[in-house]
């Protein structure tokens, strides 16, 4: 699992699992940071996996040439916003050129405003490199030191310590953004690499790093985007292209454990109605049901089921449509990562234009629509799991799956836990981006609500995880006791994997840890691995 601070840990998700892991293979080593867009898979690699950040000399330049810009208005007797004025409600107040420098560093310190729990290391990490992506683009005006600075602080591993409140996803992220820039002026505090928290002073120092003083403009470029929430998307885009596939492994397991039919997902029926992400989803069980032993039992004319429960046959619908959804996030978040947001901007021509594009609406939106999508996922994963436990429809299973019926309980009470998440996904999946709150003496009067609509995203998939370890195991169990009848190759393999995590059929015990158990197999990607490797790569 990726490193994460205890106090995060402890504070982040619905059981204190503040981000799912991907396979550490898929990571760089390190990311190149120029003028064209950087990918989700990169920030995932420098947030995530801790991969390097190397500067393009040629993108420097541009950086340069446009500081040029900047320093020529600064010279200019003629006002210019964020370099000679106040800022927001305070634009038109003319700024001697004395106290600009004064007037960047305050500007930074009193938007680091933040309060509440830490956020995560990732979620920094992220939010850093994407401004310093955007600061590399030569379109915010700032000096090559203060792009060099951003890398330096991130190869050294240092962490700033960024508070869960404060961002009104408009202008874009300020709060976590100026905690951050004021980390690079030497001031609050940090985590280092070992993730102990330190002075940033004390960090920058022991790392050979000059604390930066700003000059005009500069605390503007550094806290005006949407790099915050942005990261968060990114994360949460790699986290659920894992889980998706994994609601398909526990879905093939339940319609095998549950004497389901694979005739419902047969290619021919799914190009009745085109949708990409349902064909992708029935392709995925078609290849795990492959083959199943417990499948064929009951394919003869002696079986009477005329159709399965909808969370049986009804899966790659529902699946499908989650996975359209993350295409679509996607596709926002690579518009996104090819953004240079910043106000005001310095255009290819040498203007330098106020304009809005720090609003987070694009972002905010489909942070909403996939908190939905986990929503609906998981609770179609929960009702698959109640079916194994009742014994009108679990088609001879003994109830709640228990050992000695009537003594043992079984999975009784997982399915509560399954049903108490779930209950919550659907409290979060109520949209953020639809509120909104003035500030900044209303000139401010409309914001995005973009930042609370990742952390609680980031809840959401955390919950979503757990919820199909609930079903993995259930699942699990349930195909055990199906013997002498045997699963499927794939599947097959994912119940060997969890009986190795001491999930197994027997009197009852200590359940919560078996739950843990489970649900790091899912996080860390286990059980998808463990599937690919009998059924292929699974989309």
């Amino acid at each position: 699992m990726p490193l994460r601070f205890p106090r995060a840990r402890e504070r982040c998700g619905i059981g204190g699992m503040s981000s799912i892991t991907t396979a550490p293979d898929r990571a760089a080593a390190s990311v190149t940071v120029g003028t064209g867009p950087l990918g989700i898979d990169d920030v995932v690699s420098v947030a995530r996996h801790g991969a390097s950040v190397v500067l393009d000399p040629a993108a420097l330049d541009g950086v340069a040439a446009s500081r040029a810009i900047v320093e020529g208005l600064a010279a200019d007797p003629e006002p210019h916003y964020g370099i000679s004025t106040g800022f927001g409600a305070l634009a038109t107040t003319f700024i001697a050129e004395d106290r600009r420098a004064q007037l960047q560093a305050s500007l930074v310190r009193s938007h680091a405003a933040g309060s509440g729990a830490e956020v995560e290391r990732e979620v920094v990490r992220a939010l850093m490199l994407l401004r310093l992506s955007t600061l590399m683009t030569g379109r915010t005006g700032v000096r090559r030191e203060t792009a060099e600075t951003y890398a330096a602080i991130l190869n050294a591993g240092i962490t700033p310590v960024v508070r869960e409140y404060g961002s009104l996803g408009c202008s874009g992220d300020l709060a976590p953004l100026a905690h951050c820039a004021l980390v690079a002026m030497g001031e609050g505090e940090v985590r280092d690499a070992s993730g102990e928290t330190t002075d940033a002073a004390s960090a920058l120092a022991a790392a050979g790093i000059a604390p930066l003083h700003l000059a005009e403009k500069e605390g503007l470029a550094l806290i005006n985007g949407t790099d915050g929430m942005l990261g968060m998307l990114a994360l949460a885009i790699d986290d659920l292209r894992m889980l998706l596939t994994t609601a398909d492994i526990a879905a093939a397991m339940s319609v095998e454990g549950l004497m389901g039919t694979d005739a419902v997902f047969a290619a021919d029926l799914h190009a009745l109605r085109p949708q990409r992400g349902q064909a992708i989803s029935a392709s995925n069980l078609r290849r795990l049901l492959a083959g199943s032993p417990i499948v064929a039992s009951h394919k003869g004319p002696e079986c009477t089921r005329v159709q399965d429960a909808y969370s049986l046959r009804c899966a790659p619908q529902v699946h499908g449509a989650a996975r359209d959804t993350l295409a679509h996030a996607a596709s926002v978040a690579d518009a996104e990562l090819a953004s240079a947001v910043d106000n005001p901007v310095l255009t290819l021509d040498g203007r330098v234009e106020s304009n809005g594009n720090f609003h987070g609406a694009p972002v905010a939106y489909v942070l909403d629509f996939l908190a939905i999508a986990v929503a609906d996922v998981a609770s179609m994963s929960e009702r698959r799991t109640d079916r194994f436990l009742d014994r009108a429809r679990n088609q001879g299973l003994p109830p709640f799956l228990a050992h000695e019926v009537g003594v043992d309980s079984g999975l009784m009470i997982a399915q509560y836990t399954a049903a108490g998440i779930v209950s919550e996904l659907k409290r979060l999946a109520v949209p953020a981006s639809v509120d909104s709150i003035p500030s900044s003496a209303m000139q401010e009067d409309h914001v995005s609500m973009g930042w609370a609509a990742a952390r609680k995203l980031r809840r959401a998939i955390d919950g979503l995880s757990r919820v199909l370890a609930i079903e993995v195991m259930t699942a699990a169990r349930g195909l055990a006791l199906r013997t002498p009848l045997v699963p499927g190759a794939a599947t097959g393999a994912v119940v060997s994997l969890v009986a190795a995590a001491g999930a197994v059929p027997g009197p009852d015990r200590f359940l919560s840890p078996e739950i843990e158990a489970v649900t790091e197999l899912v996080a860390s990607g286990e059980i998808v691995a463990r599937a690919n490797a009998r059924a292929g790569v699974l989309a």
